[in-house]
């Protein structure tokens, strides 16, 4: 039924299950070969369980694991697994299904985006970089549900990383089996509070309760449709007409008409998340001068983006770490201070030292994945841009396909963002690392690398925060990326679900929701 713009939601889409849009399609369901965007967590969160999982609010709970023991100088680890975590075929999750899942994790083969997350782990670095004198990994099965893991040195926020969906585990018995297509739909087996019984590409995965969940009793939906969505004003219509419960995003400049005619629906809250563009530093491409990089930044106008184009609904950005986040004082990239004539002129300067100008204009390809928003900000850096002689060619692709032409550095500059996995400055300054899969421009600079390696083996904190600090601002002075907004979190969600919460890593597991 179509509802008229005023009137209430209608009741869930099918009696007990849940049909969210979410922002694109996974590349994969298995850990190790996701390709790192945002909505995989939507997916593969209610598939799987790691051995820490998340409550509504977005607080860390025991999830596979019961309990764990850590020792006295704080780098070993010992989970001791449910009894009753069970797959979904039946078969219990043993210790060795972890294990399976993190050597698979540093496997240079698989090439797995989040391998740097769990650097901490001994050994994972140099697995995961093909070292031919790697330590043995630090993950080991004492017996079927004890797991030990040592790490490098004291990482305190490490139980955190666990209730990522790379720490997911891995059916052994099915990999064994299978190989690589223990994923396929006729195969899969998972641990979480779901499991898939189809996925039609770019139309919907569809997903079951798992009776054989440890928590099966506490789940009240029968089952869980994820949509892909990249037209948020059609993921509106769709929600609007009761055709989804949950839509995982929706265009900023909705927001006042969404506050006026859904406000029980329309969910904005704080988040750690940032929204900017990667600047390619590969040869050959004009990028790979930090003049043109610096050009580029000075003549961003990011608080008429975020209020005229965001609709005032995010802050723009002056670095890479948003502000809010624990233990860290947000860096500012340099001249961006100043007033726009000044940045302006600045610019101008530098572009032509670069040699470039009226006689041989700059020429740039940005990409950008298809959204409204996403395509106005394109053209109003175009526009920004236009001043400096600047010519850009405007290239846009539905979220696989722009992230993995991101990944093979086919671009100038490219649309990217960041939501944090834990609270912590170093999950958004280690993207800007020289190995790591989400550096899109492959910045690398040996002085930011050895910062970032000394803040991972320092235990205090204060002098950990010192620098971290210090690794941004060396970023920011090499105009490493283009900031543009620290984001926000925007949902919409019918009204009638109950156990939604907002919280600051947008994370929601449909385990925990249920109708009114």
């Amino acid at each position: 039924m179509l509802l008229l713009s005023t009137a209430p939601l209608g009741s869930l889409a099918s009696a007990a299950t849940l049909a969210i849009g979410i922002q694109g399609e996974p590349a994969s369901l298995d850990s190790a070969r996701i390709g790192g965007s945002t909505w995989e967590n939507d997916v593969l969160g209610d598939l799987f369980e790691g051995l820490v999982t998340l409550d509504p609010a977005g607080q860390y709970i025991p999830g596979a694991a019961s309990r764990w023991d850590v020792s006295n100088d704080g780098t070993v680890y010992t989970f001791h697994l449910r009894e009753d975590a069970d797959w979904s075929d039946g078969e219990p999750v043993i210790a060795d299904d972890f294990v399976t899942a993190f050597r698979r994790l540093f496997d240079p083969a698989n090439g797995a985006v989040y391998a740097s997350l769990f650097y901490s782990i001994r050994g994972a670095e140099a697995l995961t970089r093909g070292e031919p004198d790697a330590p043995t990994l630090g993950v080991e099965a004492l017996d079927d549900k004890t797991l030990e893991i040592t790490l490098n040195q004291p990482t305190p926020y490490f139980p955190t990383l666990l209730a990522h969906i790379a720490a997911s585990p891995v059916p052994s018995h099915l990999l064994d089996r299978y190989g690589n297509d223990w994923t396929q739909m006729d195969h899969i087996a998972t641990n979480g509070a779901f499991t898939p019984t189809s996925w039609v590409s770019h139309d919907h995965i569809a997903a079951r309760k798992n009776p054989e969940f440890h928590a099966a009793g506490d789940v009240n939906l029968d089952g869980v449709d994820y949509y892909p969505v990249e037209d948020r004003s059609a993921g509106l219509q769709r929600f609007r007409a009761g055709g989804l419960d949950i839509v995982r995003d929706f265009s900023p400049d909705q927001y006042q008409w969404l506050q006026a005619n859904l406000p029980e629906a329309t969910h904005l809250a704080p988040q750690l998340a940032n929204y900017y563009f990667a600047l390619n530093q590969r040869d050959g491409h004009p990028t790979a001068d930090r003049r043109v990089r610096a050009a580029l930044n000075l003549a961003i106008r990011r608080q008429v983006i975020a209020e005229q184009i965001m609709g005032g609904v995010v802050s723009p950005a002056s670095g890479f770490v948003p502000q809010g986040v624990a233990h860290y004082d947000a860096q500012t990239m340099p001249g961006v201070e100043e007033s726009q004539d000044a940045r302006l002129a600045r610019a101008q300067t530098l572009l032509q030292d670069a040699g470039y100008g009226p006689e041989h204009p700059l020429e740039l390809t940005l990409r950008y994945s298809t959204t409204e928003a996403n395509k106005r900000i394109a053209v109003a850096l175009a526009a920004m841009w236009q001043p400096l002689n600047v010519e850009t060619e405007l290239v846009n692709a539905e979220g696989a396909v722009h992230y993995a032409e991101l990944a093979a550095g086919n671009f100038d500059v490219g649309r990217a963002s960041w939501v944090a996995d834990f609270d912590d400055a170093s999950n958004f300054l280690g993207i800007l690392q020289s190995e790591a899969p989400k550096n899109y421009g492959g910045y690398r600079s040996p002085a930011f690398d050895a910062l970032m390696q000394q803040a991972s083996r320092e235990t205090d904190e204060d002098t950990r925060q010192q620098l971290l600090q210090q690794a941004e601002r060396q970023a920011l002075s090499d105009y490493a990326v283009a900031p543009i907004y620290v984001d926000v979190s925007r949902n919409l969600v019918n009204p009638q679900l109950k156990g939604w919460e907002d919280n600051a890593l947008n994370r929601h597991l449909s385990r925990w929701l249920s109708r009114e």
